[in-house]
């Protein structure tokens, strides 16, 4: 029996958990029941959980941020740049926070809700979004005043990374203001940090030290104390304060701050201690007694860094190269280290200014090393995808010099040439694959790709490389091979580790030792097959080195602006190439770099410009200072008339098409589109004559343009066409019987093989190897998505059943076999796609990816959305039907926007096969384009992120997400 007390106990128990359930049910109801129950849930279970991911997520990027000593250490280390992919632990606290926005609208916590998506939006690098958020937040809770106080915090440090100084010091102000006594200790430190970080912007140091003073006395984090107190000693040196930064140096050198920041102190104090002193104290060899203590096995590459630093320092350029060099290779596990070092290294090379093929090399080496949290990562990417031009052109001089070097030999001398050049190449390679065997095991050659957002462990970049990083910690820089941890493996694992492949077309000497020699068989057979052995051969090979020189000279002068190397460049293709047809451009070009610095030489190049040209436009530019505007004119004059002889051509009216193209041959004669104008009155002539006139029109063509890239090559490919079908052409009484000739396979089954028909360009050989590998990639897939279905149709089945396997039904798998451009494009987000959730904001965030990676295309983007583009097309279709198969690449219009048309061109299978072909039409763009230049621009896209353009502000979206990542 109970007793009456505890049976009222249960009855009021059963009562309230009654309460509860109905409650339960009818949450939606404004009540004060309600709202206790939603502030209780928001705060200690979605609003604990959100934030504790942001926590987590500043600790990691922590970690992963790579200082630079040599600079005022940034204040915070925080992410600098915007992840491809979404990270999932900051979506996760985006989702935290819509889901109180949206379910507990009765709670306390809107406010913090907001503050939790402002705060993901800037540790994502969005910090656009952020600044809104953290503006509503202070906007629509100003009695709260903890909370608007950090918003204010929040804010000006998101101005701060938008470089919006100015407005940034009016929100920092504010916060600093709006201190009280019950301001939260972190938040006021935060406060001065953000000022703090201003005035380092603004290099207002005087100021920055007081705030770096308050900030310290306020927080109560040690991390952020030692850090803050290194950057007050780094302050107190720029304000001749030498005693007190000596001070908060040795404070750190006596702390337990990482031994980076340590060492770096620790210099820094020898520096001070000279210069006060006056007694030489001979740092590097500080540094090289630091070698020998084992204690410092760890840290030798850092040490080899700081000895290159002081060398270059003392303009001691050889030896700091040297031990730049050793910092690389005695990097064990610290990859910023080695990426600072190769960064070091691509920089004297650049700024060298005598080998940008080897700065290309080290930068593309900093990039594969360095975190992308590095301040200026960006910089260093833009840099070498700059510097890709020069490598590849004096690539292309270099291999064009050497192949007309052994052209000159006799047989035998060429041979024996040719075996030292293989045995050196062979070397090259063998210490190219030393020095590089240290990244084998990197997490990015692991996971083969960025994937930071994704879920699954070994697919999460962030995830492996954190887990990466702690292996290298303890167990140091292992090879990744069987029975790792044993010292003693068997003999089986070294014998498979150390077998070599001798090449036996290598020279006998190194096809004894066979030491990596794999890849000299194919260059020899490389130097054998392009050796310009005939003039027209040489011609060639002249050609290329030419058009090589013309860029580079061209680069150095418009993208590096360095005037000495563009004059020596462009006076190199006057003495090698005398006579050049572009001699009118040289000497303007000339005139116009020595104009500021030697009068005298530009006065020369501009007397040879105006005596031996005197009418072409460089020419008559100097004369007449007006003749750019007229020059304009003139080309919207030209443009017009082309545009009436394509019209009549496009509309079948031949006879007129003919008659306006004399007509504007005789009022502009020797114009830019001249060879185009001959093309489709020879088209059209076509339709009027039989098949003799027609080819010696197509021969004309050729010969009175031998050097046009454009429509030449056409025209070479019509001649074969009419060559392989001349019975059936010559039978006709017009050759050309339908309204567009390219209508027919000018290249037929029957002629595919000539080598007059083959494509000259090699992207087009390797769009048609990307497309195979597709197409091989795909059918593999559905191959095994069909064994996978049988297997399991098999596996389900009951074991009484004796049909066999194969009629058994096979369900296909559509969605894994079709590359990502087929698929639709699935933000899952169920934040940001809610609009209730984020206010109102004016900078639309990114959308863009790199996912789409077989699906590309190359846009030109003309910038005026009445102007009629059929002309223009028309020479996109020339271009791409003499250097692809009949409907391989198509080009397409679209419209952006009411003042925006794109030309896309595709589809690619590969960035490869889309930069070579970039890289061949972009000299043509002003051939084909029927349009100002001013007026077109051009980029390269994929399929996924080009369905996403549907306004100017995506337009102009994408091109910042454009610029930063290809």
């Amino acid at each position: 029996m109970r007793s009456i007390s505890e049976t009222s106990v249960l009855r009021r128990f059963y009562f309230l958990v009654l309460v509860l359930l109905v409650a339960g049910c009818s949450l939606e109801k404004k009540s004060g029941f309600n709202r206790s129950m939603q502030n209780l849930t928001a705060h200690y279970n979605i609003l604990f959980d959100a934030n504790e991911l942001l926590r987590q997520k500043q600790e990691a990027y922590a970690l992963s941020f790579v200082d630079s000593y040599n600079e005022i250490l940034s204040v915070y280390q925080d992410t600098t740049q915007q992840p491809a992919t979404a990270d999932k632990d900051l979506e996760a606290a985006k989702i935290k926070g819509g889901k109180i926005i949206n379910i507990k609208e009765q709670s306390h916590y809107l406010g913090d809700a907001y503050l939790v998506l402002g705060k993901a939006d800037y540790l994502e690098g969005d910090y656009f979004s952020a600044s809104e958020f953290f503006s509503y937040v202070i906007r629509s809770f100003p009695k709260q005043t903890k909370l608007t106080e950090e918003a204010l915090v929040w804010k000006g440090r998101t101005m701060v990374r938008l470089n919006q100084l100015p407005q940034s010091k009016l929100v920092i102000d504010s916060a600093i203001q709006n201190i009280n006594k019950k301001t939260k200790k972190q938040i006021i430190a935060d406060a001065y940090a953000s000022k703090l970080q201003y005035d380092i912007d603004v290099q207002n140091y005087d100021e920055g030290e007081q705030m770096a003073k308050q900030a310290i006395h306020c927080s109560r984090d040690k991390k952020q104390r030692q850090r803050w107190t290194f950057i007050i000693a780094q302050l107190q040196e720029l304000n001749n304060k030498p005693q007190d930064a000596y001070k908060n140096y040795s404070r750190i050198v006596n702390s337990n701050a990482t031994f980076e920041m340590a060492f770096n102190a620790s210099l820094n104090r020898i520096r001070i201690a000279e210069n006060q002193n006056g007694a030489k104290v001979d740092r590097i060899q500080v540094l090289q007694n630091l070698l020998k203590n084992e204690n410092n096995k760890d840290f030798t590459d850092q040490i080899y860094y700081q000895i290159a630093e002081l060398q270059y320092a003392d303009k001691k350029v050889d030896d700091a190269v040297k031990n730049y060099r050793q910092s690389v290779r005695h990097s064990r596990k610290n990859r910023n280290q080695k990426g600072l070092s190769y960064l070091r290294l691509a920089d004297i090379f650049f700024k060298g200014g005598t080998d940008y093929v080897t700065a290309k090399k080290y930068y593309d080496s900093t990039l594969m090393n360095l975190s992308q949290s590095y301040p200026g990562y960006q910089v260093i990417k833009k840099k070498s995808d700059n510097l890709q031009l020069l490598a590849d052109r004096f690539n292309i001089i270099a291999r064009e010099d050497t192949l007309q070097m052994l052209a000159k030999l006799d047989e035998k001398t060429r041979a024996t040439k040719i075996d030292a050049m293989v045995n050196a190449e062979t070397l090259r390679q063998q210490s190219l694959q030393a020095d590089n065997s240290a990244f084998i095991n990197s997490p990015q050659s692991i996971m083969g790709g960025s994937t930071a957002g994704s879920s699954f462990y070994f697919y999460n970049a962030n995830a492996v490389s954190q887990g990466y990083n702690d292996f290298k910690r303890r167990w140091g820089n292992r090879k990744l091979e069987d029975n790792w941890r044993r010292s003693q493996r068997a003999s089986s694992d070294v014998t498979a580790n150390s077998a070599q492949v001798v090449d036996p077309d290598a020279p006998a000497d190194q096809a004894a030792k066979g030491k990596n020699a794999v890849t000299a068989g194919d260059y020899r057979k490389q130097l054998m097959q392009n050796l310009p052995l005939t003039p027209d051969l040489l011609a060639k090979s002249n050609q290329r080195i030419y058009n090589a020189y013309f860029d580079v000279a061209n680069f150095y002068r418009d993208i590096l602006g360095d005037k000495k190397e563009a004059i020596a460049t462009y006076e190199l293709l006057l003495n090698r190439f005398p006579d050049s047809p572009d001699k009118p451009a040289l000497y303007y070009n000339l005139y116009r770099l020595y104009a500021d610095d030697n009068v005298a030489k530009s006065d020369e190049y501009k007397n040879l410009l105006l005596k031996n040209y005197p009418d072409t436009p460089f020419a008559q530019i100097i004369i007449d200072p007006a003749y750019s505007q007229k020059l304009n004119d003139a080309d919207a004059e030209l443009t017009g008339l082309y545009n009436n002889v394509y019209d009549a051509y496009a509309k079948q009216d031949y006879k007129n098409a003919i008659t306006l193209t004399d007509q504007l041959q005789k009022q502009k004669p020797d114009n830019k589109w001249s060879s185009q104008t001959a093309y489709l009155r020879a088209i059209s002539a076509g339709h009027l004559e039989k098949f003799d006139p027609f080819k010696a029109d197509l021969q004309q063509i050729i010969a009175n343009y031998p050097n046009d890239k454009l429509i030449v090559p056409l025209v070479k490919q019509h001649i074969a066409y009419l060559d392989a079908n001349k019975d059936k052409l010559a039978a006709r009484p017009f050759v050309l019987m339908d309204k567009d000739p390219n209508e027919e396979p000018f290249i037929p089954p029957a002629v595919a093989a000539d080598k007059a028909t083959q494509s000259y360009n090699a992207f087009a050989e390797q769009q048609q190897k990307a497309y195979q590998q597709a197409q091989d990639a795909k059918q593999k897939a559905a191959m095994d998505a069909a064994k996978k279905n049988a297997n399991q149709a098999a596996a389900n089945q009951p074991t009484t059943t004796n049909q066999p396997i194969t009629n058994q039904p096979v369900t296909s798998q559509p969605a894994t076999n079709q590359p990502a451009a087929n698929q639709p494009a699935v933000i899952n987000n169920p934040v940001t796609n809610n609009t209730a959730v984020k206010p109102p904001v004016t900078a639309a965030t990114s959308i863009f990816s790199m996912r789409d990676s077989t699906n590309y295309y190359f846009v030109v983007n003309v910038s005026s959305g009445t102007t009629d583009l059929a002309s223009t097309r028309f020479g996109f279709g020339q271009f791409n039907r003499a250097n692809f198969d009949n409907s391989a690449i198509i080009h397409q219009l679209m419209g952006v926007g009411n003042n925006n048309q794109l030309i896309y061109i595709g589809r690619f299978y590969s960035l490869g096969a889309v930069k070579d072909y970039a890289h061949a039409i972009i000299p043509l763009l002003p051939e084909i384009m029927k349009v100002p230049k001013e007026e077109y621009s051009f980029f390269i896209i994929t399929k996924e992120n080009l369905d996403k353009l549907k306004n100017k502000t995506m337009m102009d979206s994408y091109m910042d997400f454009y610029q930063n990542n290809y």
